[in-house]
């Protein structure tokens, strides 16, 4: 491995480091203790360093909610493929969706400005969008062939998330009902809207 390789791996080694400590500040101690004294404290560096590598906490923050929606689309996908019928298909997805939700917390929060100062609300990212591509297709699959209009598909994946969203952030901000209860709440919205174009 020559020089420049070799700067810019250790380059890419400290930004991991410096999210990783940013995300585990907030796993701790909740998003608003983090700051860049706390990361450079915990990556045994001075504030200023950090700034070779990220404009301002804002710009961590974001990286981090852009991670997490990497790492949400990944898991809807993988999802997606255990089933060919699409409405197997979406209530997969949504399950996946709703379970990253309670394991990355802290992501989830962040990526959605639940209990977190919303420096990330920007949902037209890339990252972002791609949650909306890939259950727009399996959507789009479920509706009658008059009614799959860009608009149309849209007007169900917005409802459907509104509801599965909601669900999810009155549980983190509320700690509601647990299991069971939640499981067959979110399947009973997706079924509804499923059944309801298959009438």
């Amino acid at each position: 491995m020559g020089v420049k390789e070799r700067r810019l791996r250790l380059k890419e080694e400290s930004r991991t480091n410096i999210l990783d400590a940013a995300l585990s500040i907030a796993k701790a101690h909740g998003w608003q203790a983090v700051s860049m004294r706390k990361i450079a404290d915990m990556i045994a560096h001075t504030p200023p360093v950090i700034y070779d590598y990220f404009l301002n906490k804002e710009a961590i923050l974001m990286d981090l909610a852009k991670m997490g929606f990497i790492q949400l689309a990944g898991r809807i996908q993988t999802a997606q493929q255990e089933h060919d019928l699409p409405e197997k298909q979406l209530e997969s997805m949504w399950t996946a969706y709703w379970e990253y939700a309670f394991a990355e917390k802290e992501l989830y929060q962040l990526m959605f400005g639940i209990n977190t100062q919303g420096c990330c609300d920007d949902s037209n990212t890339p990252e972002a969008e791609a949650l909306v591509t890939l259950f727009g297709k399996v959507i789009r699959q479920i509706l009658p062939a008059d009614q799959q209009s860009e608009e149309q598909v849209s007007v169900v994946y917005v409802f459907m998330w509104a509801t599965i969203h909601g669900l999810i952030s009155l549980n983190l901000v509320y700690k509601l009902n647990a299991g069971d209860f939640n499981q067959q709440v979110l399947l009973n919205a997706v079924r509804n809207v499923t059944t309801s174009f298959a009438d």
